[in-house]
């Protein structure tokens, strides 16, 4: 499928996160609409107020099944607003999904809802993960362990912690500093809570040096994780600079190599995105604002097949705005 699909024409939907359960391709994405918030740089118009979850057996020619929505806002008796980007993991029989959320006093925390079925529904924890703050999670499942990583800047609040602390003047580095890193945890054996403090997840250029804030391909928002013949592949949006990009270690925490562009930019401010393999083929989901006419917060989700090359590195996909990596 070298052409990109369009998932869910009558509805807005971004940010997803698909893993396979029980055979089925399941996707978990946030869910857009109208809600009349002001654009603004810090995100607030992105005022999403529940989750749906799809599923099919035929990604390039089925119909996607919508299970409806599984979780929302007034059902978490600690959030005030803004259900970002979530991600769901499995373990002996369970369903975990992890979301952001603004408390009551604005900050990102993130809560865990728990389901006895992929599709839902699913239940919060009364309260948020402990230590937890910021946006945008993705779990890795590993060997038998699970790694929770996440972060963004801007409206996503990294940039106010240090060493996992709050600080008093929250800011972004200057354009010569080392870029704000995103974090991984590992998750405890109940799957509720950090197992550990979280970590810089340190992405490199191939010199070994860090990436520096004013690198158009340094991390902003969006992490996920795959696997690929062996080697953990981290991607990322690189946010304002508007790019899908991936660096390559040896183990789930980094670090990183920094390798290359896998989306291009495209119609809309924000790109987010995910990896999977279902059937024998590798595919990039992602959205863009098209069918909106450019409207930021309203995103349509989208999937294409992704292809490597035969040392491992991606093939970059071109996205829908006219620009190049």
């Amino acid at each position: 499928m070298k052409t990109p699909k369009y998932l869910i024409p009558e509805d807005y939907m971004a940010d997803p996160s698909v893993h396979i359960f029980n055979g089925k391709l399941y996707i978990y994405p946030s869910h857009d609409w109208e809600s009349g918030v002001p654009e603004d740089d810090l995100g607030n118009h992105f005022n999403m107020k529940d989750y749906h979850v799809f599923s099919t057996d035929d990604i390039e020619n089925g119909k996607l099944t919508d299970h409806g929505v599984v979780l929302a806002l007034e059902d978490v008796p600690w959030a005030k607003c803004h259900l970002w980007d979530c991600d769901v993991a499995h373990k002996d029989g369970k369903y975990y999904m992890y979301f952001p959320a603004k408390d009551k006093t604005h900050i990102f925390r993130f809560g865990v809802a728990v389901a006895d079925k992929p599709e839902g529904p699913f239940i919060p924890q009364p309260d948020p993960m402990w230590g937890s703050y910021s946006i945008d999670v993705c779990v890795l499942e590993d060997k038998g362990e699970y790694y929770f990583y996440f972060g963004g800047i801007w409206g996503g609040q990294l940039q106010r912690y240090r060493n996992n602390d709050a600080v008093e003047n929250p800011a972004v580095p200057a354009d010569n500093e080392p870029a704000l890193c995103p974090k991984v945890a590992r998750l405890r054996g109940d799957m509720l809570q950090f197992d550990e403090a979280p970590k810089d997840v340190k992405i490199l250029d191939k010199d070994g040096n860090e990436l520096l804030h004013g690198d158009p391909h340094r991390f902003f928002e969006a992490s996920w994780v795959h696997k690929y013949n062996g080697k953990y592949y981290y991607s990322y949006s690189t946010g304002d600079t508007h790019y899908i990009c991936y660096a390559i270690g040896d183990n789930p925490y980094g670090p990183f190599t920094y390798q290359g562009v896998i989306l291009t930019p495209v119609v809309g401010w924000t790109t987010h995105h995910c990896i999977v393999e279902y059937k024998g083929k590798w595919y990039l989901f992602h959205h863009d604002c098209v069918p909106s006419n450019g409207k930021t917060w309203l995103r349509s989700l989208k999937v294409v097949e992704l292809e490597y090359n035969e040392d491992g590195t991606i093939k970059t996909i071109k996205g829908t705005a006219d620009e190049n990596a």
